[in-house]
């Protein structure tokens, strides 16, 4: 008999969650400044060119040249995430050649196009010299994979996007040559 009750308790406790009321709440980030941050394609690359340019410097990496038609590439699949308000990577391969692509969500207005950068290079810190993937010091590659593609060694050209929904903004930015290459080195 207590073993009917349990589980028709757990069935009940299972049926609840499945209802929409409780579903998980939205977290909402503190922002680190008032209003909305500002936008547009401009601000986008602005930011994106000197976030990308500085992180290579530092390693003593040439700038990546921004490429129009992968902004344009860029673009189509922000878009493609702001409507569907799904977050994953685009099928592979993308393009021809082949790009690689970081992407971000965050909530809409919350960030600073220089703060969507300075997430990814942030993952410097769990960075560890060595052949891909094994070059985080989680153990995660998918804690370093955003950095290593933007300091990916022979990657060349690099376009960004941002397309929003009604709460969250979606970047993504293309690369060429791609880089994340399982068994080489990032730089």
């Amino acid at each position: 008999m207590r073993a009917i009750q349990m589980l028709m308790a757990a069935m009940a406790l299972g049926a609840c969650a499945a209802l929409p009321e409780h579903a998980p709440e939205r977290v909402v980030e503190p922002r680190a400044f008032e209003g909305t941050a500002p936008r547009g394609p401009a601000l986008l690359r602005q930011a994106m060119e000197a976030g990308h340019r500085a992180a290579r410097a530092g390693a003593g990496l040439p700038p990546l040249a921004w490429d129009p038609a992968l902004a344009r590439d860029a673009q189509g699949y922000a878009d493609m995430l702001a409507t569907t308000r799904r977050f994953e990577h685009s099928p592979q391969p993308r393009g021809v050649p082949e790009q690689g692509e970081n992407l971000w969500t965050g909530t809409r207005g919350a960030y600073r196009y220089a703060e969507m950068a300075g997430h990814w290079v942030a993952e410097k810190r769990d960075y560890v010299p060595g052949i891909l993937p094994a070059v985080s010091r989680t153990g995660q590659f998918g804690d370093v994979g955003h950095y290593t593609q933007i300091m990916w060694r022979t990657t060349e050209r690099f376009g960004c996007a941002e397309a929003s929904s009604a709460k969250d903004d979606y970047v993504v930015c293309r690369y060429v040559p791609a880089g994340n290459i399982p068994g080489q080195r990032a730089f």
